[in-house]
């Protein structure tokens, strides 16, 4: 089956967390695909960096620099379309690895804004946009994190149970009308940022992850599964959609060679 080529009314797509790893590397790929590319994030340079970038490589794309926790600049930035052909809810990240006795709360809140309400701030924002082009697709990406559990993530697993919920739930409540959600949930990627975040910069810990580990998926890799998704014809729905590394059975069981 060939990739659908964007119709005329839904030919804009969206990419919060766009300013590096998988939110950067969509941005390009549902560029190359057709789509003008619309990049949100908080750090405005990398956006418009990345935003010439596409921009020179002969495809369209342009940068707003939005924090998604903030309902209000989220309710701001909607207003400026009226149709809009696929969101991708795609920023938010994990903090810390401690057990449930020691946990941060701070943390925990932090990974729920972004991850939770940051994502149904945007999808709420946006929905009228997609269901007006006749043809809107809101990708969720969640994680493995939101389908099973493992020990030292309890914060992030909770944050991305309830992402998967809302995609399932979202999916529930708008069958009827013409947009699709889909979820992507990733295993084990390593790309510049996520791990490093986590765990607080420190590169020891975040080198640790990915240790013995041939070949994790890249940011690439994740933003073709979503790009492809995207581009099915319109009728078909990729509800959930769980890519790992070969070397990852569950989020307990890795092989590593070391």
């Amino acid at each position: 089956m060939t990739a659908a080529a964007p119709a005329a009314a839904s030919r804009i797509a969206i990419i919060t967390g766009a300013s590096s790893g998988i939110g950067a590397a969509t941005a390009r790929q549902l560029a190359a695909a057709g789509y003008r590319v619309v990049l949100t994030a908080r750090r405005k340079d990398r956006i418009e960096a990345l935003a010439a970038e596409i921009n020179d490589a002969g495809h369209q794309a342009a940068a707003y620099a939005l924090d998604i926790t903030d309902r209000a600049a989220v309710d701001e930035f909607a207003t400026a379309f009226t149709t809009i052909g696929v969101l991708v809810n795609n920023a938010g990240g994990a903090l810390g690895a401690d057990p449930v006795a020691t946990g941060d709360p701070a943390e925990w809140r932090q990974m729920y804004e972004t991850n939770v309400i940051g994502t149904l701030n945007v999808t709420q924002a946006l929905l009228p946009a997609l269901t007006a082009s006749g043809d809107g697709t809101v990708v969720v990406l969640s994680s493995t994190a939101g389908l099973s559990t493992y020990e030292g993530g309890a914060g992030y697993v909770a944050a991305k149970h309830a992402e998967h919920v809302l995609a399932e739930t979202l999916r529930l409540e708008i069958v009827g009308t013409p947009v699709r959600v889909i979820e992507v949930a990733p295993g084990m990627v390593k790309t510049e940022e996520f791990a490093l975040t986590r765990f607080g910069g420190d590169t020891e810990k975040a080198e640790k992850v990915y240790a013995g580990v041939a070949e994790p998926l890249s940011a690439d890799d994740v933003a073709d599964t979503i790009t492809w998704a995207v581009t099915r014809p319109s009728h078909v729905n990729i509800d959930l959609l769980v890519v790992r590394p070969r070397a990852q059975a569950s989020n307990t069981k890795v092989h590593r060679e070391l």
